[in-house]
């Protein structure tokens, strides 16, 4: 008898300040599909972002896709470097600097994991709009695992902190063959 593989929800933010933003950001989404482990059940809008920490680059383009998977976190993580190494992504020289592709596992399931290589919930998702925002237009209601907080109350926290988060006028019709 075959084991059944068991399917968990993970929210992945996506983005990328080099050469086509938003185009890269769809191809980084589509390579999460194409092993099979891992399907897009939604999408959020994609935005055009300010930069946090390391100002002095581009603006970003980033987004946040909820995926249905039966990889376990690590495999998930091991994936998601594959793809970004793929995309052109080099070691970053400039913590926060600039990037082709960046794809950051945000939450998994409701799981707390804290280890040298993986930390979920996403260790800085709480202090980004960037993230928050698109997160939102997903579910609002997501509830962050460790702080307890729905994702709509931590971004209504950070308001007024120079945080720019503005949609971008051409939205794709369709992300990982989700139509928005």
């Amino acid at each position: 008898m075959a084991e059944v593989e068991t399917a968990h929800l993970a929210l992945i933010s996506v983005g990328s300040n080099m050469g086509d933003k938003l185009d890269n950001c769809l191809a980084g989404i589509a390579a999460l599909t194409e092993s099979g482990r891992s399907k897009v059940l939604k999408s959020s809008r994609f935005y055009r972002t300010s930069p946090v920490d390391y100002t002095d680059q581009a603006w970003f383009v980033n987004g946040v896709v909820m995926i249905e998977t039966t990889l376990s976190p690590f495999d998930l993580l091991d994936e998601v470097q594959v793809i970004q190494r793929k995309m052109g992504r080099t070691k970053d020289t400039v913590r926060f600097g600039p990037r082709v592709l960046d794809l950051d596992i945000l939450l998994y399931d409701d799981l707390v994991i804290h280890t040298d290589r993986l930390t979920i919930p996403h260790p800085r998702m709480h202090k980004r709009a960037f993230v928050l925002k698109p997160i939102c237009d997903i579910n609002s209601s997501v509830v962050h695992p460790v702080l307890d907080e729905t994702v709509v109350r931590l971004l209504t926290r950070l308001d007024g902190d120079g945080q720019q988060v503005h949609p971008l006028r051409d939205q794709p019709a369709e992300i990982g063959g989700v139509s928005l």
